[in-house]
């Protein structure tokens, strides 16, 4: 295998990698919100709104990380 190979795929399994964490990320946020909506008590829907946010920032984190990894997979793409 040659460096540029090992490279190729080191970038294919970051970039898969990102798009898992954006599909727990949702599922996180998923549950938060349903606790929001259905929760039983005023403080376990004051959490889920907590967890709502910091899930919502991480979800956001991770998405500029996708746009940037699909950036530089497209031909001829600057390097800044």
């Amino acid at each position: 295998m040659t460096e540029t190979s090992s490279t190729t795929d080191a970038a294919e399994a970051a970039f898969l990698d990102l798009h898992a964490q954006r599909e727990d990320l949702e599922r996180q946020l998923s549950m938060a919100r349903m606790r929001q909506q259905f929760g039983t008590g005023p403080d376990e829907i004051e959490r889920a709104g907590d967890e709502e946010k910091t899930l919502l920032l991480s979800l956001d984190r991770v998405l500029t990380q996708i746009r940037a990894a699909e950036y530089k997979r497209r031909p001829n793409s600057r390097r800044w």
